[in-house]
């Protein structure tokens, strides 16, 4: 069957280590829009961090679709029109953030561009042995303004799409499970690096994401060719009728994926769309 849509996980799949497009890659995109293919950038990011990459690859002239907070919200580049949306309740929300004061990890929010924290100045957290200011770290990514909002469990009012939390790789591979298990069963929970895990409403990820917006756009599933890397990408590599894992995927990831491509930092992305399309 044609391809029609192209869903592209970012950081570890479209983006290089440096947090860039490659050229190649960027080339293919485009003219895969102009084409006719529906474009749709799948994060865990906000949807404030979005917005860069997705005018660099033109979504906004191609109505592409922008999947945020890992699949808790989808819009349509082109018109802001939100086409899936399910947050958490402000009793979860509130629930979650007094249960991690109890472990050494930094929880995050975003509010529009603002990233709201507790203490702007926390950290380090250490990956891979090395200390990195992880605040700072996901402003940059994102292009977000840190606020600093005091205790965040008592700003937190009404309903959020994503509870991010950060911590040492280490010790969150020690602990998530510890973090996780009261909210077991009521919320989503996984990993989107060794260093992050982060809390959404139940059910939410990128397959189900995809699953509630596709059909608006008369996309079948079997349509859609679906690039990830690491966990949080594993329903949606699924849900698509062709599931590409990159070069530097998981293992989990490549075993369930139906081609293997080269790496983000090798133009992965580009070297299977030009075999498939």
């Amino acid at each position: 069957m044609a391809i029609k849509a192209i869903a592209l996980d970012i950081d570890g799949t479209l983006t290089t280590d440096k947090k860039v497009i490659p050229r190649r890659t960027k080339q293919v995109l485009l003219a895969a829009q102009e084409a006719g293919i529906t474009v749709i950038l799948a994060s865990g990011r906000p949807a404030y961090g979005l917005k860069g990459l997705a005018a660099e690859l033109e979504l906004d002239r191609h109505h592409g679709l922008l999947i945020s907070f890992n699949g808790a919200r989808v819009i349509d580049a082109t018109t802001d029109e939100i086409l899936f949306d399910q947050a958490m309740t402000a009793d979860e929300v509130r629930s979650v953030l007094s249960h991690m004061k109890r472990f050494d990890v930094i929880p995050m929010v975003t509010h529009g561009r603002e990233l709201c924290v507790t203490d702007a100045f926390a950290g380090p957290i250490y990956h891979r042995g090395k200390p990195v200011n992880i605040i700072r770290y996901e402003a940059r990514a994102c292009d977000l303004l840190v606020r600093e909002v005091g205790d965040l469990a008592e700003f937190c009012h009404g309903p959020e799409s994503k509870i991010l939390t950060a911590g040492t790789d280490t010790y969150l591979q020690e602990h998530w499970r510890e973090m996780y298990e009261p909210f077991k069963g009521r919320l989503s929970g996984m990993f989107t690096a060794d260093f992050y895990f982060e809390f959404t409403a139940p059910g939410i990820d990128k397959g189900r994401a995809l699953a509630g917006a596709l059909p608006r756009r008369g996309i079948d599933a079997s349509e859609l060719v679906a690039f990830g890397d690491g966990q949080n990408d594993l329903a949606m590599i699924r849900f698509a009728g062709t599931g590409v894992a990159m070069g530097n995927a998981i293992p989990e990831l490549k075993q369930a994926a139906d081609m293997v491509t080269l790496s983000n930092n090798d133009e992965g992305v580009a070297a299977a769309l030009e075999k498939l399309l």
